[in-house]
Parts: C-alpha cells; sequence; structure tokens
C-alpha cells in the first residue's frame, strides 16, 4: 500500500510503491479509481488513472493488484457494451443509474451465468495452448469455442461432460491446473501465434469505391483520414455492418457521445445479411466518448485489439473499426505533458509513432497456436481526425507510413453531397497485387483490368477539367466529350453509394464487377459511334442512361436478369444512333 504525493489531472505520482511493476493495475485513493503504473522511479509510481481524479488529494492511500490491466475473455462477451477498461455499461446503468460512479467495480462478464458447454476432446489427449476443448453456442451467429490458454499444455486429465456450467466452474484439468471457460489476458500484451502470412482474400465490405478499387484484404490495416463532416464514422459504421467479417469489434474511442449513440441505437436493430440474425449477436462496442476521462481512450485501443485477438485465435476473421486514433493520440499527448516529457512534432509525444505502430503491427492474418492447422485474421480500420482536414499533421503523416491502404475523404466531395467522400486520386491500396488471384478465381478473369481501366478514366478527366474550364467541354474532341460523359457515370452512378437505401446500401463483388462491366461497354460503344458521326448530344440523351444510373438500386438477388437487358437497350440505342447518321 502506497500513498498519494501529487496530483495532476489524470497523472498521479504515489511513494511507497517499492516492488511495483510497469503497467501494474492499482487503485488510487478511498475510492478505489482503477489507474495503471506507467513509470517507476524508486519507490515512486507515476500513475495514469482512468477516472475522473477531481477531489482525490495527497495522503490518501494507493493499492496494489499484483496485476496488469487485463481483459477478461470468455462466453457472454459477443454483443456487450463496455467502456475503455471492460466494464459492461449495461450491468453499470442498471445498478447505478446513467452515470458510472467513481470505483465501480462490475465483472466484465456474468460469472454465474450457465453455459452450455459440449465438449470435442477426450481425457487422455494432449493438448497445448490455443487447442479447442470444447464449444459454447453463444449466439445464433457465434460458436464459441473454449480454448486451452496460450501457457498451458500437457495431457487432459479431467473434462467435464456435456452439460450447463457457469464461468467458475472447472470444465477440465490439464498439468494439474484447472481450466476454466474463461481466460485474462494482459491487453499491452501481444497473443501469440505460429507465422503470419500475407493476406490473400478481401475483406468484402458491399463498398464500392473500396472493393473495386481500394480493396483491404483481410487482415490488413487502413486509414480514412478526413475532416470533421466528411463521413469517417458513417464509413465505419458501414465497414460494421456489412463486411464479410465473422466478429465485429467497434471501438469509440474519444469520439462524442451522440456518434457513439447512434451506433448503440442503430446496431441491435440491423440484421445480419447473410442470417437475418441481429447484428449485435456478431458484435462486441467498447463506448470510451469524449467525455469520459481522458486516459481512458488510450486503454480502449489494447481493450480491443486483445478482444480481436482472442476470437482470431478461435480461427475467426475479426474486423476492428477504431473511431478514432487521434483522440486516442490526444490522450497520449495530454499524458505526456502532464509527465513534462520532452514534446515532439505539434506537442505530441516523441514516441507517437512506434505506439501507432504497435497498435497496427497486431492486425495480421495468422495460423493461430495449437495442434491443429486453422488461421483466423484481425482487420484494423482505423479513422483519424486531422483538424481542419490538414492531412500533413503527425497522427496521419505516421498512420499512413504503417497502413497499407489509404482512404482519403475529401471535404469538397462531402460539400456536394457525394458520399462515400472519397477521393479516388488521393486513396490508394498495396493490396490490390495480394487480392488479385481471389478476384480472378471468385468474380472474373479481368477484373484487374476493367478497374485499371476506369481509374485511367478518371485520372484522365481530371486532367481534362482544367482544359473545360477555361474554354468549355464544347471545345474537345468528340471522343474526349464521350470520355467524360463515362467519367461522370462512373461517380455517380459507381463511387456514389447510397448508406440510407435498403438496397445500394449493400453491393456484393459480383454485382459490383457488372456494374463497371456495364459501364465500361458503354464508354467502348459510345466513343466508337462519336467516331462515326453521332453527336454527344444523342448519346447523353440516350434512355439507357437512367438504367445504369439505377443499376446500383435494383434487388441483389434479381440484378443479373435486370442488367442481361440494360446490356440489350444499350447495344440497340447505339446501334440505331449509328444507323441513323451512316
Amino acid at each position: 500500500m502506497g500513498k498519494i504525493i501529487r496530483v495532476a489531472g489524470p497523472v498521479v505520482v504515489a511513494d511507497g510503491m517499492k516492488g511495483s511493476e510497469m503497467y501494474e493495475v492499482v487503485r488510487v485513493g478511498e475510492e478505489g479509481l482503477v489507474g495503471e503504473i506507467i513509470a517507476l522511479s524508486g519507490d515512486h509510481a507515476t500513475i495514469q488513472v482512468y477516472e475522473e481524479t477531481s477531489g482525490i488529494k495527497p495522503g490518501e492511500p494507493v493499492e496494489r493488484t499484483g496485476a496488469p490491466l487485463s481483459v477478461l475473455l470468455g462466453p457472454g462477451i459477443i454483443g456487450q457494451i463496455y467502456d475503455g477498461i471492460q466494464r459492461p455499461l449495461p450491468d453499470i446503468k442498471e445498478s447505478m443509474g446513467d452515470f458510472i460512479k467513481r470505483g465501480a467495480n462490475v465483472s466484465p462478464l456474468n460469472m454465474d451465468k450457465k453455459w452450455h458447454f459440449i465438449p470435442n476432446k477426450k481425457v487422455g489427449d494432449v493438448v497445448q495452448g490455443g487447442d479447442v476443448l470444447g464449444i459454447v453456442k453463444e449466439t445464433k451467429l457465434v460458436e464459441h469455442r473454449i480454448m486451452v490458454p496460450p501457457n498451458i499444455s500437457g495431457k487432459i486429465e479431467e473434462l467435464a461432460d456435456e452439460g450447463d456450467y457457469t464461468l467458475k466452474d472447472s470444465i477440465a484439468k490439464i498439468g494439474g491446473k484447472e481450466i476454466k471457460m474463461y481466460q485474462r489476458w494482459p491487453v499491452r500484451k501481444q497473443r501469440p501465434f505460429k507465422e503470419k502470412g500475407d493476406p490473400r482474400e478481401p475483406l468484402v465490405t458491399g463498398q464500392r469505391v473500396l472493393d473495386t478499387f481500394f480493396p483491404i484484404a483481410k487482415g490488413g490495416t487502413a486509414a480514412i483520414p478526413g475532416g470533421f463532416g466528411t463521413g469517417k464514422t458513417v464509413t465505419q459504421h458501414q465497414l460494421a455492418k456489412w463486411s464479410d467479417a465473422e466478429i465485429i469489434v467497434y471501438v469509440g474511442c474519444g469520439e462524442r457521445g451522440n456518434e457513439m449513440t447512434e451506433v448503440l441505437e442503430d446496431f441491435p436493430k440491423l440484421k445480419d445479411p447473410k442470417t437475418g440474425e441481429p447484428l449485435m449477436n456478431r458484435t462486441i462496442l467498447i463506448a470510451n466518448t469524449s467525455n469520459m476521462p481522458v486516459a481512458a481512450r488510450e486503454a480502449s485501443i489494447y481493450t480491443g485489439i486483445t478482444i480481436a485477438e482472442y476470437f482470431r485465435d478461435m480461427g475467426y476473421n475479426v474486423a476492428l473499426m477504431a473511431d478514432s486514433t487521434s483522440r486516442w493520440a490526444e490522450a497520449l499527448r495530454e499524458i505526456s505533458g502532464r509527465l513534462e516529457e520532452m514534446p515532439g512534432e505539434e506537442g505530441y509525444p516523441a514516441y507517437l509513432a512506434s505506439r501507432l505502430a504497435e497498435f497496427y503491427e497486431r492486425a495480421g492474418q495468422v495460423k493461430v497456436i495449437g495442434t491443429e492447422d486453422k488461421t483466423g485474421s484481425v482487420t484494423v480500420v482505423g479513422a483519424v481526425s486531422p483538424p481542419g482536414g490538414d492531412f500533413s499533421e503527425p497522427v496521419t503523416q505516421n498512420t499512413l507510413r504503417i497502413v497499407k491502404v489509404f482512404w482519403a475523404l475529401d471535404a469538397d466531395l462531402a460539400h456536394k453531397r457525394h458520399f462515400p467522400s472519397i477521393n479516388w486520386l488521393r486513396s490508394y491500396s498495396l493490396y490490390l497485387n495480394s487480392i488479385r488471384g481471389w478476384w480472378e478465381n471468385n468474380v472474373s478473369k479481368d477484373w484487374y483490368e476493367l478497374r485499371r481501366e476506369a481509374m485511367g478514366i478518371l485520372q484522365r478527366e481530371a486532367e481534362l477539367q482544367e482544359i473545360v474550364q477555361l474554354v468549355g467541354p464544347d471545345a474537345l474532341p468528340a471522343r474526349e466529350q464521350a470520355l467524360l460523359e463515362t467519367a461522370r457515370s462512373l461517380r455517380e452512378d459507381f463511387l456514389q453509394q447510397n448508406a440510407f437505401h435498403d438496397v445500394d446500401t449493400y453491393c456484393p463483388a459480383d454485382k459490383q464487377y457488372n456494374m463497371l462491366r456495364i459501364i465500361l461497354k458503354f464508354h467502348h460503344l459510345a466513343t466508337e459511334a462519336v467516331e462515326k458521326g453521332v453527336s454527344i448530344e444523342d448519346i447523353r440523351k440516350m434512355k439507357v442512361k437512367g438504367d445504369i444510373a439505377y443499376m446500383g438500386r435494383i434487388p441483389n438477388e434479381k440484378y443479373k436478369e435486370e442488367f442481361d437487358k440494360i446490356e440489350k437497350a444499350l447495344e440497340d440505342e447505339i446501334s440505331a444512333l449509328v444507323k441513323e447518321v451512316s
């Protein structure tokens, strides 16, 4: 037991802490606030406190727990809403009302609830960390695999029969150690794996601009930087709702309360597109809003990634949304300032880049530990909120050095009501060659060529815009005017997508490919037609152009026959125009 000698906002210094360890959790003050040791000097410990410290004064006790900041991992975690240090918000509301009382100590998991355990090993089997002892059907969408903890291996001496057990009950004994259905894991320590491989499969999100133009792989990393109102949060909501990851971990790290409220209200009502079950049956939410203590933002990111790694170890593909890493960096800056460390660029600590790298490197597609040969992945998508949309600021720049996908949100596009407002000239993906094989094997052999052609048309349009602004579009050759018409179709009919439309909100990969193919077919036919003397005005007035614009809203289950009709109408109209002039 130590005692407080200094309080500076969320940073508290205590003496009498000899024998303490870095990142050990302590209980601070009479109310037992949760804190974590972040610096040691002699018997003095510097502690960052994850709760409001007003009223705490020198002389109050500091109690060591002897354990690092850890999360409790086991059945009951899916569908839960936690704060940054894994306190369950619904349980706190039930017992304490609308506000979290200081020093609140509520178990992250219900230790008394019974779960139906089905063993899939037998007594005498030799197992090691990561092997699955049995399963618990946690929700209709998630089979919770009860694993041997990573640091335990040996022969199974006892194993529970199929039946209902609480988390307090022992379900196995291995090497003399009792195994329960839950594990504890320190959040700052990466969970082990056999090997990390190159991601080969895309995370299909149903968003055309992402999947077709700037795809992310399962196990990849992406950043969405953008100023206020450009659509970072809506884009991440779309990814959480529609991406084909099996588990979603959504971390609201320091965002405003109203944005997090929207997530908490919307997600329980949403249906999973593949099964029709509530989306919360495969989602974990970590709500750490801007009015919660600053230091807890740092913990929330680590809590989220550790939960994601746990489900990865079961063999699942997990997607983690961090909204936003800028707020997390602000917490680092605040704590660094309180510690009187030498500031780096714009006041951020000098170790900002290495902390960001530590977080993003925990993503990846891995062979998980255990005797079974299975893989899992954690995909990380981090929103960045640069002040005034300035991408040259330190958090954005350091993030871009680490991640392999950059979705650049553009305020000009947002003001034009073009959503998702992802700038196709500034964004990039370094996974194109890795996932090209998946598209060619599962969708079409010419996917890569079509994408390249479409990107070339959009880049050529940007070059022609300067000429158009000077002399007007009519001064351009007919071929270039046809290209501008195709570029407009790509922008308005393909890249734009309505997140609030029942059908257009999600576009399957094969439908995306066919939409792009028809738009480019229009380009080839229109270019040939204008070279044969058809006027660009006649091309613009074609009735089929309205059908092309409507393609995204055609129901996904019957789009093929509708697309065939549109393609036939396109060929017929163009050939009729050519006949008129010949």
